[in-house]
């Protein structure tokens, strides 16, 4: 005779799996961080994909190709920019809905992100390396719960975009737009500027707006405030102009940042002041707006007032360096983050210094910043060298034109000469997977090395080889 299952033992067993499950979980989650990052931006990539390709989400009614629709998803979620199709005529309402979402959670999703890997970095690590990361994300530790952090997060960059929105919204409405268009193309504007998407819901972009500088204040604060990073606007919003209370991530990230943008500036303003086919015909003072608005951009914002193919060929070397450098660490912005760069312009100062520890602001820079810095920049430079080459290889384009838009896919800035629309489906597959790399790349590639970071028993005898 077969006795009757007791409830409450039931009850036990489905406790038990939901325990098992759970840490099952947290074992990949706390083992491998960046793998699991991959997978969930795979994944809303994919669903954002499959929204596009609705009928209803374009204007004619019919459904958008697969690699168009995935080329936008991925460009959407990776906050890039980059466009085959105009966002305004090509898309419904309904589809640039689905992109400002995506720009919205894939902005929010890197913020987080990497804030969430740093936290996790800061716990496996030594004493040293924990206060390490500690100082970069404003002691994390002390902010609580992971609930507690993804609050100031999320509260941080809604609050950013609703200052913006509310500083767009008048000028729209004066332009002659009605209210609720006007307040569309504000919020659109707002979140695609902090989380430095480049998106714009106008057929003709930002041209009209090209000397009004109540739209491109707005919009050029909104990028540069998004490109430094959360663990900086942190320490900015509780210290303020207290420099000595600032952590060394942050006097690095803003210090670098200014230098770039202001020697960016200066360099495509002299580059571009007499080509006509750009700045050429504007007074003086309109030349430098523009110089200023395109040194903000081409680090990761990818607006733009002027058609970049018409550019100087210096100008575009010039701009695929700034692309490259990209902004901050933990934000919105691309490339190999400008701290990378601070760590390795202060070891080669070092070494012809003869010093044998590379110091900056009174702190020393650890052996192991450094080793990551190399790892990000080698890598970074690798995925555009391999990118370039079947781009090339696929559109038989110059190349110019190619490394331009490579670096624009990995670095997400978004700025462009058209390319990407001219490109074949497989051309579009493969900025996707740049853009996708260089949007994940470079967080998870110097999280996975910090989490790597193992004693040894032994050390081998060293032996100097012959370098340069």
């Amino acid at each position: 005779m077969v006795r009757a299952h007791p409830s409450w033992l039931e009850g036990e067993d489905r406790l038990r799996l939901l325990g098992r499950a759970r840490n099952f979980i947290d074992g990949i989650v706390n083992s491998s961080p960046a793998r699991v990052a991959l997978l969930v931006f795979f994944v809303v990539v994919l669903i954002f994909t499959a929204l596009l390709s609705l009928p209803f989400a374009t204007r004619s009614g019919q459904s958008a190709p697969l690699h168009d629709a995935l080329f936008t998803a991925v460009s959407a979620v990776c906050v890039v920019g980059l466009t085959v199709v105009s966002t305004a005529d090509y898309w419904s309402f309904f589809g640039q809905l689905i992109i400002l979402i995506g720009i919205f959670v894939g902005g929010l999703g890197t913020l987080t992100l990497a804030s969430l890997l740093a936290l996790v970095v800061s716990k496996r690590l030594g004493v040293r390396g924990k206060l390490i990361a500690q100082s970069a994300l404003n002691n994390a530790t002390r902010l609580g719960e992971v609930g507690t952090l993804l609050r100031i997060v999320i509260t941080t960059s809604v609050a950013v975009e609703v200052v913006l929105a509310l500083a767009l919204i008048p000028r729209f409405m004066i332009f002659g737009e009605p209210f609720w268009l006007a307040v569309w193309h504000g919020v659109f504007y707002s979140i695609s500027a902090f989380n430095n998407a480049g998106f714009t819901p106008h057929s003709d972009g930002l041209v009209p707006y090209g000397t009004d500088l109540w739209i491109l204040v707005p919009l050029m604060v909104g990028v540069f405030v998004g490109s430094l990073g959360f663990p900086v606007i942190l320490i900015l919003v509780q210290y303020r102009h207290h420099v000595r209370k600032w952590s060394l991530h942050t006097k690095l990230t803003i210090n670098v940042s200014l230098i770039l943008l202001f020697a960016g500036m200066v360099l495509w303003g002299l580059m571009e002041w007499s080509n006509s086919e750009t700045i050429g015909g504007l007074s003086a003072s309109d030349k430098i707006i523009n110089a200023l608005f395109a040194s903000v951009m081409t680090r990761s914002g990818g607006f733009n007032l002027v058609d970049q193919a018409q550019m100087e060929p210096t100008t575009m070397l010039l701009t695929d360096a700034l692309m490259f450098a990209g902004g901050g660490s933990a934000s919105t912005a691309g490339g190999i983050k400008v701290t990378t760069i601070a760590v390795m312009f202060l070891a080669i100062l070092a070494e012809a210094r003869g010093d044998s520890d590379v110091s900056v602001y009174g702190r020393k820079i650890p052996q192991g910043a450094m080793r990551v810095a190399i790892s990000v920049i080698f890598t970074g430079a690798t995925i555009v060298l391999v990118g370039t080459g079947l781009i090339l290889w696929i559109s038989g384009e110059e190349l110019s034109r190619v490394l331009f838009e490579v670096i624009s896919a990995f670095a997400t800035c978004g700025l462009s000469t058209n390319l990407s629309a001219e490109l074949p489906p497989e051309g579009k597959y493969v900025l996707s997977a740049l853009m996708f790399a260089g949007r994940l790349g470079t967080i998870t590639v110097a999280s996975a090395l910090a989490l790597r970071q193992r004693g040894t028993l032994y050390h081998y005898p060293g032996e100097r080889p012959i370098i340069g």
